[in-house]
């Protein structure tokens, strides 16, 4: 018998031959034989695209975990307060005990963990940073350190978010995407950060349209971004994933904005004039904190930086017990009252708030200030309302002026801060003056500074590329910040 190896041999030779022979030959249609051969050569793009969408997936999963465990972080913080009338004072020695814990973790085992996230993130996206150094900054592991470190500062009652630290985990997770995807996928470590990161803020604040203005604005500095349309996908696959958890509501609910009118323009213009005046302020004093000046202060921070975060943090405490814990946390629960109309706050709340948030940045623990500068312009949209004898309803589109001012100020992103104020408190009815409010603020502040994320990467030390392994030498465990 026969074996039918040669048989098939030469039948796969013809079939060879048939499917690299000219198109007029067969007689087939060239276009589509064309592009069936385009897509067949095209299988590991296919593969590196669902790799891709898959970690933006696994973001938004690791974003939602990361929100339920900071609220519940906080609310913890809220029921220790109300175990007894002598409970609140217990935050003096609960809060700096656990914000010199938080640090100690972070400067022994996650340098790249410390501050707000952002600059990290900013300071990653240089393309020529070795792939060493920029796992210093940006990692899956650090990602998920952050998630725990900002938990536990929230648990201590600090005055610092979640949104900011988001940032660096999602850049984090998507980065880690990398690993898998083929030498010609086309799309490299700088896109997939960029969509990591957006895709973090999107699914934090349940805003798609502000991570895709975000990533544009404030992360990525390039012309333009390879595999752009990837990109924004994953950003808004990431930010369906929270959608899809708590459901599509607003961040702070609906505002129930007041027909405007002409009365309104001077307070507008006042809240506005404040927000980039104080924000510009805020930044200055960020910057100069991390920054170190001669002073007892900073010499204090550099000999003994355990001790300093637990004198910054009894400063906070403090701040806490004056205002009934008003000060504590992202200070969501305030900003929804003020603009709801109920809120009792003690009048010098805005300072007070500004004063935590500061102190608790200069501690050095991983903390965002991007939720706090929502609150402290809250405020002053707030104080402006009362200097100017406007009732509850005519203070609301103040108060959101306040928040998108301060927020513009602060980051001197104006579209990113106009666009995630528009969508959290579903403002569209105030689109034309949110955006008069966020420019006006930016152009005050960036008289008074420069970009606060800006100016804070520029100030990071990053690690070098860690050498061989020696039997003499000890490792490196990185750069103390």
């Amino acid at each position: 018998m026969r074996s039918p190896l040669p048989l098939w041999n030469r039948l796969r030779q013809r079939a060879v031959a048939w499917w690299h022979s000219p198109d007029t030959e067969r007689g087939d249609d060239p276009d589509f034989w064309r592009n069936l051969r385009d897509e067949v050569a095209a299988g590991e793009q296919w593969r590196d695209r669902a790799v891709v969408l898959a970690y933006a997936v696994i973001t938004g999963l690791v974003v939602v975990g990361f929100t339920l465990l900071a609220e519940g972080a906080s609310h913890a913080f809220d029921q220790l307060r109300g175990l007894h009338p002598w409970a609140p004072y217990g935050a003096l020695l609960w809060t700096p005990v656990l914000t010199v814990a938080v640090l100690w973790w972070t400067r022994r085992f996650v340098p790249g963990a410390l501050g707000s996230g952002i600059p990290a993130v900013v300071r990653a996206l240089d393309d020529t940073l070795p792939p060493a150094q920029r796992s210093a900054l940006v990692s899956l592991k650090l990602a998920l350190h952050k998630v725990g470190l900002v938990t536990g500062g929230l648990l201590a009652g600090l005055s610092i978010g979640r949104e900011g630290p988001t940032v660096q985990v999602g850049a984090g997770v998507m980065a880690h995407a990398q690993r898998w995807l083929s030498p010609r996928a086309g799309i490299d470590a700088h896109d997939l950060m960029v969509a990591g990161a957006a895709a973090g803020i999107a699914a934090a604040f349940n805003t798609p349209l502000g991570g895709v203005i975000f990533a544009m604005e404030q992360l990525s500095r390039r012309r333009s971004m390879s595999q752009s349309a990837l990109v924004i996908s994953s950003i808004v696959l990431a930010g369906l994933v929270a959608v899809a958890v708590f459901g599509n509501q607003n961040y702070f609910g609906r505002l129930r904005v007041q027909e405007l009118h002409w009365g309104l323009l001077g307070p507008g213009l006042l809240v506005a004039l404040a927000a980039g005046l104080a924000g510009g302020l805020f930044t200055r004093l960020l910057v100069a904190s991390a920054r170190g000046l001669p002073d007892r202060f900073s010499r204090w921070r550099a000999a003994y930086p355990l001790r300093f975060a637990a004198g910054c943090a009894v400063g906070v405490a403090v701040i806490g017990i004056v205002t009934g814990g008003a000060t504590s946390g992202a200070g969501y629960a305030p900003t929804r009252a003020m603009l709801e109309g109920e809120a009792e706050l003690p009048g010098v709340f805005t300072l007070l708030k500004f004063c935590a948030t500061w102190l608790s940045a200069w501690t050095g623990v991983p903390a965002g200030v991007f939720a706090p500068s929502l609150t402290i312009g809250a405020g002053i949209g707030r104080d402006v309302a009362l200097l100017t004898n406007l009732g509850p309803e005519a203070a609301i589109p103040l108060i959101a002026l306040g928040m998108v001012g301060f927020l513009a100020a602060t980051t001197q992103g104006p579209l990113t801060a106009f666009i995630i104020v528009m969508e959290m408190v579903s403002g569209h009815a105030m689109v034309l003056s949110l955006m008069a409010a966020a420019l006006l603020a930016s152009g005050v502040a960036r008289l008074l500074s420069k970009p606060l994320y800006l100016e804070l990467a520029a100030l990071l030390v990053v690690p070098p590329a860690a050498p061989a392994p020696s039997a003499s030498a000890p490792p490196d465990r990185g750069p103390a910040q």
